[in-house]
């Protein structure tokens, strides 16, 4: 892909050149995935989302590959083993969030499926929108709005509607590549 026709956010950076051409709003209906990317969504708040790519590995390793089930057992002992780690946010209040937020989930998945859940605030099929313009991109929608509302009513944290406009443009609930984007249509023929 021309480094000149992406979407201006992802600059020059190969990481996050890499993250723009392979993942950002490509539709993601896998549960665990979705899950993690919005923990990393809510790690983010405060920070650039390049500091969270440059670590997602760090991340993945330490809470044992974001699986819900083991992150919903986890009590103090891990809080402080994950303070201690250099590698990943330190954030006491957002590593207490993802233990809450993993037995949020187990109860989500049980009830509906944490998938069907998140997309159903899209109606089940990704929004394409067709901004030319960065200018033109919102940061919160009515849509971010209600599942901001609904995952905190479920226990989650850090999942402000800003947070989750991201994490819906992150895994394309909402296809924001500018239309003269070469992924633009390449994201939306996915969905």
């Amino acid at each position: 892909m021309e480094t000149s026709a992406r979407c201006a956010w992802c600059g020059t950076d190969p990481l996050y050149i890499a993250y723009h051409d392979t993942d950002w709003g490509v539709p993601e209906r896998d549960p665990r995935a979705l899950w993690e990317k919005l923990v990393l969504d809510g790690f983010q708040a405060g920070l650039s989302w390049i500091t969270i790519l440059r670590k997602r590995e760090n991340f993945r390793a330490a809470f044992h590959g974001f699986h819900p089930e083991t992150i919903a057992t986890w009590g103090e002992a891990e809080i402080i083993r994950l303070l201690a780690n250099p590698g990943i946010i330190r954030h006491r209040g957002k590593i207490a969030g993802t233990i809450r937020s993993a037995q949020a989930y187990l109860r989500i998945e049980e009830r509906e499926g944490f998938s069907p859940y998140l997309w159903s605030f899209v109606g089940g099929s990704p929004i394409q929108n067709r901004f030319t313009s960065a200018t033109q991109v919102p940061t919160q929608t009515p849509h971010s709005l209600a599942m901001s509302k609904a995952l905190k009513a479920e226990g989650f944290t850090f999942c402000g509607p800003t947070i989750t406009y991201a994490f819906m443009q992150a895994t394309g609930m909402v296809n924001d590549h500018m239309t003269d984007c070469p992924a633009h249509d390449r994201v939306a023929a996915l969905a």
